[in-house]
Formats: structure tokens, sequence, C-alpha cells
């Protein structure tokens, strides 16, 4: 098991979106957070192996988030 970095927020219809910062283009959404961190998860999943299927490099994570004032 891996661990990925993801951020989840509300999003304008009401869904919850969540996305994976190492993976370009690897978003998923869900109705309440917990259902779009069970999306996300499968959505990682799926690109992982969709890269390690084609012989792409997987990018490694980086573990690097913040909160900025302003």
């Amino acid at each position: 098991m891996s661990m990925r970095e993801v951020i989840i927020y509300p999003g304008e219809d009401g869904y919850w979106i969540a996305e994976c910062p190492s993976l370009p283009g690897c978003v998923s959404q869900g109705t309440n957070k917990e259902n779009a961190v069970m999306n996300i998860k499968e959505a990682i999943q799926g690109y992982i192996l969709a890269l390690e299927t084609d012989g792409i490099p997987v990018p490694e994570e980086k573990f690097e988030a913040m909160v900025v004032a302003v």
C-alpha cells in the first residue's frame, strides 16, 4: 500500500472534489467527503495501473503541503 496526498474541497455543485496533485489530472468527486475519498482512491489505483501497463514511470509522492494566510 502506498500513500498519496489528496486535496478535498467543496465544489460549486454541492459535490466534494478530491484530487491527487502528484498525479496530474487525477481528480474525482463524491456526494460527501467520505464518498469523494473512496472515489479518489479508486481513481489513483486506476491511474497508477494505467501508467504501469504503459511502461510509464509513476511519479513520486512529495507530501509537501501548506496553508498560507493572505
